[in-house]
């Protein structure tokens, strides 16, 4: 699900009530038809997974940064291999002086804005949860990064429920459906590519206007 619109039109506050950062004041939140406040906290964040803007690297080894301290074992090594080559990391592993066991520096000194945000994925795809959240995550991005981070998206959302904040639509490409949000209620919601086809749809309208912005 793609959400969009305009700032303060409530998307981030619609992603932050899933993970229960904020609880609603009025109605509720259901996932697969339960009240999100019926389960424990650490039950339902172990299920949902987000990217945003900022990624937070810590100063310790890369297999502690993506495992976020699990006891070391062959078999977390192997399963992290394999998913840095599946997120085209593979060779930037293999040239890395130790490996996994290589330091990476506090705020990801030395990374790109790019692979910081590929490797925010890595530690996703290793917990696996059900529900992704993808909050603004390419804005701050230079079109190769961009790229490269939408290649790791699309193995990331691979099989999952998503929700895709976007300032750059292109994002959206990624998206069944869309939501378009305007103070805080739902003034539009369909297929994407049926939006995007209608010249008189909400979403048509923003897709007009972000093009203009990059010409």
């Amino acid at each position: 699900l793609g959400i969009v619109g305009r700032t303060g039109s409530g998307k981030t506050t619609l992603t932050t009530l899933i993970p229960r950062f904020h609880d609603p004041t009025a109605g509720m939140v259901r996932i697969g038809g339960i009240d999100i406040r019926e389960v424990t906290l650490a039950g339902l964040r172990a299920r949902i997974g987000v990217v945003g803007q900022e990624v937070q690297i810590l100063d310790a080894s890369l297999r502690d940064n993506l495992a976020l301290f699990a006891p070391p074992s062959p078999a977390l090594d192997d399963r992290l291999r394999a998913i840095m080559a599946t997120l085209d990391l593979g060779d930037w592993l293999d040239g890395l002086p130790h490996g996994l066991d290589t330091r990476l520096g506090a705020g990801g000194v030395g990374l790109s804005a790019g692979q910081m945000q590929v490797l925010s994925c890595a530690r996703i795809l290793l917990r696996d949860p059900d529900i992704v959240i993808l909050d603004e995550a390419s804005s701050r991005l230079d079109p190769a990064s961009e790229r490269m981070l939408h290649r790791a998206f699309a193995v990331l959302l691979d099989g999952r429920t998503a929700l895709i904040v976007a300032h750059r639509l292109a994002t959206l490409a990624l998206a069944d459906d869309i939501l378009v949000l305007a103070d805080g209620r739902v003034v539009e919601h369909g297929p994407r590519e049926r939006l995007a086809a209608d010249p008189a749809s909400r979403y048509a309208d923003l897709l007009r206007l972000d093009a203009e912005e990059l010409s």
